[in-house]
């Protein structure tokens, strides 16, 4: 993507308590009134609200380069912090015994709001300045779009929030202070950037601007927003059928929509995480990283790799979630996977060879109830271009792909009408994908419902989408599934106000207008 990867911040921001800063009186500055004046100037804002979401190293966690899996991911059932993850906010995450004192809540928090600000002043500045209107117009929806997805993480995340929409440029600390807006509200501003953004951005990008927002990326992540807002706990079961619809309009014709954007799943699942292939007809919207520029690279990679292989720097700071079912001590996500499922494969790794001597490497499990048993490794980072330097991965983060596009319209048509036909051809495109058979016709809207999100489960792991998936499904009777599904693997101190994360305490101590969620 044309500079999305390099671009340096406008402005510094506070990020984990290891980084430090350079103690240097400014040469020069230049202030917002004097820097907004050209069509460059515009697109650089912009470019730096895509920064945030990806920026990274070895010294910076932002949500899609490290900071969701530290910060979110090991709150789940499917991932815990592994032997090199020694940060003790992130290890309290893990157990749910985290405050709103934990560094990784604050990042989050923290990081979405400085995203924010930047979107607000592209909003605020681009319009005066003067240069070819239809560029414009494409920047203005960016900068709405990704102003969207921001809050739409925070709405989850947190519940109420504040909502700001403007740029706020005050002298008094004091004004500062913003109320929480409900979740409701927060939805509408959501709703309506989404839609305003999909008027004004093109169905693609020729290659040196490729993954920035589209149109059918603004369509697609406004269905996945009314699935959401269906979703507990806003319940708002209307907005299943508009999910539905904004579905059918990315969707291509082949699958039943209307959507003219060409969007199509690979035949091969591992193609939807490799770099050769990235930007391609199954990505809708991705984070973007690229190899040897300023530390740009996916730094996922290497926290994901078993330690001690030679010629291999692995950090193995995320592990999978084991647990006890029935005689397996060592049960974990990736056993829920049929030996059909091309998708096991891709998803994990049980060995990796050493590019110093060609020897295979694993972690073998002591689990007397299976034979030969295997420590899987998360695999969706590998890049096999940078073995030498792993944190150098080019591997993307697919924040919404057109697998996700089919779960969602299937998920929310069966919730509407039940298992028809249009939601069978959803999901069973997914399953043929993964080399599974046509799920079993004649099922039961609740039997459906639970298939569903076994392959959602399945298809999304480790993509940043589970812990968002765990707080708002259902079961049979309308009932959170959330505790349940944390205390059927271990984390028996679940309970329904962990569903949101806790108002940090550093944004209560500067904001007295803010409150704090129940049960924190």
């Amino acid at each position: 993507m044309k500079n999305l990867t390099r671009i340096l911040l406008l402005g510094t921001f506070a990020t984990t308590a290891c980084q430090t800063f350079l103690d240097e009186r400014p040469k020069s500055f230049i202030s917002e009134e004097q820097y907004y004046k050209t069509q460059a100037d515009a697109i650089t804002a912009v470019n730096a609200a895509y920064f945030l979401l990806n920026a990274g190293g070895t010294t910076i966690q932002t949500p899609y380069n490290t900071l969701f899996n530290t910060g979110m991911n090991f709150a789940g059932d499917d991932e815990d912090p592994g032997p090199g993850a020694t940060n003790a906010d992130v290890r309290s995450l893990a157990v749910l015994a985290h405050s709103s004192s934990n560094q990784r809540v604050f990042e989050l928090w923290q990081q979405h709001y400085a995203a924010i600000k930047k979107t607000n002043v592209a909003l605020e500045k681009i319009p005066a300045i003067e240069f070819d209107a239809a560029l414009k117009s494409r920047l203005l929806a960016e900068a709405k779009f990704l102003r969207a997805l921001y809050y739409f993480n925070l709405v989850r995340l947190w519940g109420d929030v504040p909502l700001i929409t403007s740029n706020q440029a005050f002298v008094q600390t004091t004004d500062y202070a913003v109320p929480r807006s409900s979740a409701r509200a927060v939805y509408a501003q959501i709703e309506q950037d989404l839609t305003e953004a999909a008027t004004q951005l093109p169905a693609a990008y020729n290659a040196p601007d490729a993954g920035r927002a589209t149109e059918g990326a603004a369509k697609a992540l406004l269905a996945k927003v009314y699935l959401a807002e269906a979703s507990l706990p806003l319940n708002l079961t209307e907005n299943y059928q508009k999910a539905v619809q904004k579905a059918e309009e990315a969707l291509s014709p082949a699958d039943g929509g209307t959507g003219t954007y060409s969007y199509d799943l690979f035949p091969n699942y591992a193609d939807a995480f490799l770099p050769a292939t990235k930007n391609g007809r199954e990505h809708i919207f991705s984070a973007q990283f690229k190899s040897n520029s300023l530390g740009q690279g996916n730094f996922q990679n290497p926290r994901s790799i078993y330690t001690g292989i030679p010629g291999l720097t692995g950090l193995y700071t995320d592990q999978v979630r084991f647990y006890t079912k029935g005689s397996d001590r060592f049960f974990s996500v990736y056993k829920l996977y049929r030996a059909i499922d091309k998708r096991k494969k891709a998803t994990f790794v049980t060995k990796y060879v050493s590019p110093a001597n060609g020897r295979k490497y694993g972690l073998p499990i002591v689990n007397p109830a299976v034979a030969n048993d295997s420590t899987p490794f998360f695999n969706k980072a590998w890049d096999p271009n940078s073995l030498a330097v792993p944190g150098e991965s080019a591997a993307n983060v697919a924040i919404l792909r057109y697998a996700e596009l089919l779960l969602i319209h299937a998920e929310a048509e069966n919730e509407v009408n039940g298992p028809t036909a249009k939601a069978y051809r959803s999901l069973n495109r997914v399953r043929n994908r993964a080399g599974l058979p046509n799920l079993t016709p004649s099922l039961s809207k609740e039997q459906f419902r639970d298939s569903l999100y076994l392959d959602r489960r399945l298809e999304l792991v480790f993509e940043y989408q589970r812990w968002f998936d765990l707080i708002r499904q259902k079961d049979g009777g309308g009932t959170s599934t959330f505790v349940r599904n944390l205390q059927a693997v271990g984390k028996t101190n679940a309970k329904e106000f962990h569903r949101l994360y806790p108002i940090p305490q550093t944004e209560l101590n500067s904001n007295p207008q803010l409150t704090q969620n129940p049960g924190w």
